[in-house]
């Protein structure tokens, strides 16, 4: 489970939803550097350097790949890690999702975090965060090579990463799954707890190998 901006494990997660996970799945939660629980090295902030921690916490927990949940930031992360580590991602939620925070549609968005880089009164770890995502180049070009079973999930009032960002990207993911809640927000698991588990488990659930002839 990424977590998204300014998040740690401890607030960003809504505990039915992760219990609704966890009734079929192991779930690992984790801060990404320099936030909550997690250290950091000083590195110059950047979204593939919180993709390679990604899968260096999966070779810290024994697991090759797994299925990867990643959330408003976490999903922009997720969609870097699946691009540079494909062999990492078993399957890819994409919630609250864009593929660039410098489109017309994620306006405020990319308003909030600039207004986060440079400000001293937040903590550094969510500076660096902010400036992360404001030197990511998106994620456009690489969308259509991506081989691996998506779904993108998306609340239909949700204003920081509108679900016509969701759509543009569907149809660039081959075979992409995409799922829109009616009147939700962004980060919609914490409003419909119960219905985004179950969303996810029946895709997650979901056996999407061809048929043999």
């Amino acid at each position: 489970m990424l977590a998204g901006f300014g998040a740690t494990m401890d607030m960003q997660w809504n505990e039915t939803f992760i219990g609704i996970l966890a009734t079929k799945y192991h779930v690992y939660t984790y801060d990404h550097r320099g936030m909550g629980y997690s250290s950091d090295d000083n590195a110059t902030p950047a979204i593939a350097r919180y993709a390679d921690d990604a899968t260096a916490l999966m070779t810290a927990l024994g697991y090759d790949s797994m299925h990867v949940y990643g959330v408003s930031m976490g999903s922009t992360i997720s969609q870097q890690l699946v691009i540079d580590h494909p062999e990492r991602v078993r399957k890819l939620v994409l919630d609250s999702v864009s593929y660039s925070i410098r489109l017309p549609e994620t306006r405020l968005l990319f308003n909030t975090i600039e207004s986060v880089a440079g400000n001293t009164t937040f903590p550094e770890g969510v500076r660096n965060e902010a400036q992360a995502n404001l030197a990511w180049n998106g994620s456009y070009d690489g969308l259509s090579g991506i081989q691996k079973d998506v779904m993108l999930v998306v609340g239909t009032a949700d204003v920081l990463t509108p679900d016509a960002v969701a759509v543009q990207m569907a149809g660039q993911i081959n075979g992409s799954w995409l799922v829109r809640f009616k009147g939700l927000p962004h980060v919609g698991s914490h409003y419909a707890p119960d219905e985004y588990g179950k969303n996810a488990l029946m895709f997650l659930g979901t056996d999407e190998s061809p048929l043999d002839n």
